[in-house]
């Protein structure tokens, strides 16, 4: 599962995402209407003062997550954001993407949500390539904690 290999390596996680973010938790549960929903990461930036929610989907865009993350910004914001608090900012990570189909998806939502590929080696200097693994090699050990 694509949030187990995040976890085992948060450090380097947070590195990517950049200075200033802070875990809060994994699968953070909140409960709207009595009903319990399980946020996949949640963080705080502390230079934003804001939470960022994550979610992740080891497969391509599907416009029904955008209703899924715009849902959890909005349970965020209502139930653990404080006044000091900025908006929460939601984040989907997924397989891939239509430009097309997130700009739909997006269009007339009013919160800072965004929709990004994950990409292990296309940005990296030829240098660091052969130690990171590439994107078939994680999916099939991402595939293999499936079976466990």
């Amino acid at each position: 599962m694509l949030e187990d290999g995040l976890i085992e390596h948060l450090t380097k996680f947070l590195l990517e995402l950049g200075a200033g973010f802070a875990f809060v938790g994994r699968q953070y549960k909140i409960t709207v209407d009595g009903d319990e929903y399980s946020i996949d990461l949640l963080f705080y930036h502390l230079r934003l003062h804001c939470y960022v929610v994550i979610e992740l989907k080891v497969e391509k865009f599907k416009p029904e997550y955008a209703g899924k993350l715009n849902f959890y910004v909005s349970a965020v914001d209502s139930q653990v954001r404080t006044e000091a608090d900025g908006p929460t900012i939601g984040i989907l990570i997924c397989k891939s993407k239509s430009d097309i189909k997130v700009e739909y998806s997006l269009r007339d939502l009013t919160k800072p949500i965004g929709v990004s590929e994950y990409q292990i080696t296309e940005n990296l200097p030829e240098q660091f390539r052969a130690s990171i693994p590439s994107i078939e090699q994680i999916e099939a050990e991402l595939g293999s904690w499936d079976d466990e």
